[in-house]
């Protein structure tokens, strides 16, 4: 049976689009990834991602809201934001100036993630960054 038996655990959670949210998705994060060497920066990129779900989308009008996944594996740490769409274009990275107050959240998310997706369904869309742990010494790669 042990064959059929994931290694990955997944926690949701999903949050009104109120700008004190974030805070609570943060603390949530870390409470999950307590101990991990990924946390800080995991939390730092559900900090970035929770907040363009709120300032960007319909996440942060009326009764929006955002959904934040974590998922975490002996080697990888994905973390997801799905927003509530009302915009007609994708999350991309912006090329800001040093100096710019905004625009510049999602590059730093692909600065601090080893890899950033971007998918697209009928509710809006879903921002996942993968942190990858490092290889253990001697161990075998995938």
């Amino acid at each position: 049976m042990d064959e059929y038996t994931s290694t990955v655990r997944v926690w949701g959670l999903s949050c009104p689009g109120f700008p004190e949210e974030v805070n609570r998705a943060r603390r949530w994060t870390r409470d999950i990834l307590r101990g991990s060497p990924l946390a800080e920066d995991a939390e730092l990129i559900v900090s970035e991602l929770s907040t363009n779900a709120i300032l960007h989308t319909a996440s942060g009008r009326g009764c929006g809201s955002f959904h934040l996944a974590v998922a975490v594996s002996t080697r990888v740490v994905a973390v997801s934001v799905t927003d509530d769409g009302g915009t007609g274009t994708a999350p991309k990275v912006e090329h800001q100036d040093q100096d710019a107050e905004h625009g510049r959240g999602l590059g730093m998310v692909s600065v601090l993630a080893h890899r950033v997706v971007v998918r697209s369904s009928d509710q809006g869309y879903t921002v996942t960054a993968e942190l990858y742990s490092a290889p253990r010494l001697g161990g075998r790669s995938c």
